[in-house]
């Protein structure tokens, strides 16, 4: 094709779901409710842990930072997907395709590698209870977590501007938000090249990150049985089966969603997916982590404890 006669896109049109055209009041009702629980519940965690000194610690303050990641998430995707499914026209300029997809894949890898930080956190105090304190001083843990952010920042950084130099020649994506693959798809030129790629790093970040967890989590699991009270065993149990489930989640949806080939890809199939990684999984994971943690939720109860008593004494 004679790159001379290329047009270029200043914007995209985003195809969400179209089998679902009379059903997109509904949807929105459902995407709404599930944003402000998300929100409500994270910003309900960040404000108990920073409030309350019994939750300065290295596992409260990931799970702080994972409550922040899971806001700033949904928020990268939600907010766009709730004005499609009011407007009649919907469009987003090309800058801020690039924009959202490129905050979409930073924070999903922050996610991620935090993720696999925190499985090694929860091994540590397991595993090594003794030396926990000393391994996982607040200097480490920030410089853990500053870790996440800086070189998820990195990883990302070059394959979008790669990305966002193509030549396009179609404006309609079969999106309900900024992904890399529809937009492949509407390139100009042959991206195959650049497909195997993404995939490939994809690959990279996902599996490392699942092979640290599952090892970690493997020792964690190993050491509990060795506990010899039944009921010492169920409660840790207890707790290791739900961030087991979240965890499956996050990385089952998104290893059949980019650690594949591209022309395996269902795009239906993938909106699916993206509902369950931005939508789902942040909203599960308040209740998964935090809520379901003792000292959690014994602040939690001291804090509506308060908040009922000063409501009584007003006039």
């Amino acid at each position: 094709m004679n790159m001379q006669n290329l047009t270029t896109v200043t914007e995209f049109t985003l195809i969400t779901f179209p089998v679902l055209q009379k059903l997109q009041i509904s949807l929105f009702v459902v995407v709404l409710f599930t944003y402000m629980l998300t929100l409500t519940g994270n910003i309900v965690i960040i404000s108990l842990i920073w409030a309350d000194n019994h939750l300065q610690t290295p596992m409260h303050f990931f799970l702080s930072n994972l409550s922040v990641l899971d806001i700033l998430y949904t928020t990268s995707v939600t907010p766009k997907l709730l004005a499609c499914l009011l407007e009649e026209r919907k469009t987003i300029s090309f800058a801020g395709y690039i924009i959202q997809t490129y905050f979409f894949f930073f924070l999903g890898t922050v996610e991620f590698i935090l993720l696999a930080v925190m499985s090694f956190d929860c091994y540590v105090a397991i595993c090594n209870p003794l030396c926990y304190t000393i391994i996982m001083n607040s200097r480490v843990c920030l410089l853990l977590v500053l870790g996440c952010w800086v070189g998820a920042f990195l990883s990302v950084l070059y394959p979008t501007i790669v990305v966002s130099r193509l030549p396009f020649c179609y404006k309609e994506i079969h999106h309900f938000f900024c992904d890399v693959t529809p937009l492949l798809q509407v390139a100009c030129i042959d991206t195959h090249f650049i497909a195997m790629i993404n995939f490939l790093l994809s690959s990279l970040i996902l599996l490392t990150s699942l092979v640290l967890t599952t090892v970690s989590y493997t020792y964690f699991i190993s050491t509990i049985l060795h506990i010899p009270s039944a009921q010492g065993q169920q409660k840790a149990f207890s707790n290791c089966a739900s961030h087991i489930i979240v965890v499956s989640i996050a990385y089952g949806s998104n290893i059949f969603m980019y650690v594949r080939p591209s022309q395996s890809h269902s795009l239906d199939f993938d909106k699916v997916t993206v509902v369950l990684t931005t939508m789902v999984t942040p909203l599960l994971h308040p209740f998964s982590y935090s809520l379901r943690n003792e000292k959690v939720k014994e602040v939690l109860r001291e804090a509506i404890s308060r908040l009922t008593s000063l409501l009584h004494k007003r006039p």
